[in-house]
């Protein structure tokens, strides 16, 4: 949400692939800095236009959009929230924009005005050599084999594990929350806040990892297990937007057709993110594969404080 993202206070990383002077388009992105430096790198050897970027987490890149408000840059927004497309759709900042290449990407996943680069799903990831036996469902972690090895990300800071908490608790019910808190489970900040010390072998999982993370630290060897639990989860569609006040249009709707293309989908892919277009496959359990729990963004976020206020006050006791 964008005006918790403002008031986010996590270091960000910035890599500018051109300098502001002789770029065509500059994309600013909350995804994988790997995943955005590869699509700008095919971006120009396809077309000849030069990308500039910024990649950060979330709440450093609507930062850094407010504060060029008055003389705005970004030509193109990738988000880690489609709370984000919905607000800025409201505010009349995007230009609707249908990619030929978006034909495959099922309905739930554009709008006239946003469009999904990709898609990230939340999982329990279990450290194998934790001595833990291995978890299936989000309640095995509130079990006394989990006593104090267990890290939740702040749905505070986390638009992600903030709809997981939100799913989990359906009509006000905590009950599951304060089951992991009498655990010693610990809400330890942002995602990599929370995922770090299981790969460093101090605790034994995550409640509501991003998945693609987990897989791609997986790939490189560390000793992690992404599961999804078959009582459902939740997705983190990430939103491909062009800005209204973009003065580069012709070229950020050419970037948005790369992304989507067979390459800029295998790109994707490649990144352990469930790419949009359904029609393109993955090393990875796709959207089909899991079972997903219904969210009403609306009445989601409409409640927010009040989901936030009840959480924290499982984990106050």
């Amino acid at each position: 949400m964008l005006k918790t993202a403002l008031h986010a206070s996590v270091a960000a990383t910035a890599f500018f692939a051109a300098s502001t002077a002789f770029a065509d388009v500059t994309v600013y992105t909350a995804g994988p800095e790997k995943l955005i430096a590869d699509l700008a790198a095919g971006f120009t050897a396809e077309t000849g236009t030069k990308v500039e970027f910024f990649q950060a987490t979330t709440g450093n890149v609507m930062a850094r959009i407010e504060a060029e408000a008055a003389n705005p840059v970004v030509d193109v927004l990738i988000s880690a929230s489609w709370d984000t497309a919905t607000d800025f759709a409201e505010r009349g900042w995007l230009v609707p924009y249908a990619s030929p290449n978006a034909a495959m990407v099922p309905d739930f996943l554009k709008t006239d005005t946003a469009v999904a680069q990709g898609v990230a799903a939340l999982a329990i990831a279990w450290n194998p050599n934790s001595g833990t036996p291995r978890p299936a469902e989000w309640a095995d972690l509130a079990k006394p084999e989990y006593k104090d090895l267990v890290n939740l990300p702040d749905p505070a800071q986390s638009g992600s594990a903030f709809e997981l908490v939100a799913a989990l608790s359906a009509d006000g019910d905590m009950s599951m929350f304060d089951g992991l808190a009498a655990n010693g489970a610990i809400v330890a900040g942002a995602n990599a806040d929370a995922l770090n010390p299981v790969l460093q072998g101090a605790k034994a999982a995550v409640f509501g990892a991003v998945d693609y993370i987990s897989l791609n630290g997986k790939a490189k060897g560390e000793s992690i297990e992404v599961i999804f639990p078959t009582s459902g989860t939740v997705i983190a569609p990430r939103p491909v937007m062009i800005m209204e006040w973009s003065d580069n249009q012709d070229e950020a709707k050419a970037f948005v057709d790369y992304m989507l293309s067979d390459a800029g989908q295998a790109i994707v892919a490649k990144q352990n993110l469930m790419p949009a277009r359904a029609d393109v496959a993955a090393d990875r359990p796709l959207i089909g594969d899991l079972k997903i729990l219904p969210i009403d963004a609306a009445t989601v976020y409409g409640k927010r404080a009040e989901t936030l206020e009840a959480f924290a006050e499982a984990f106050a006791q």
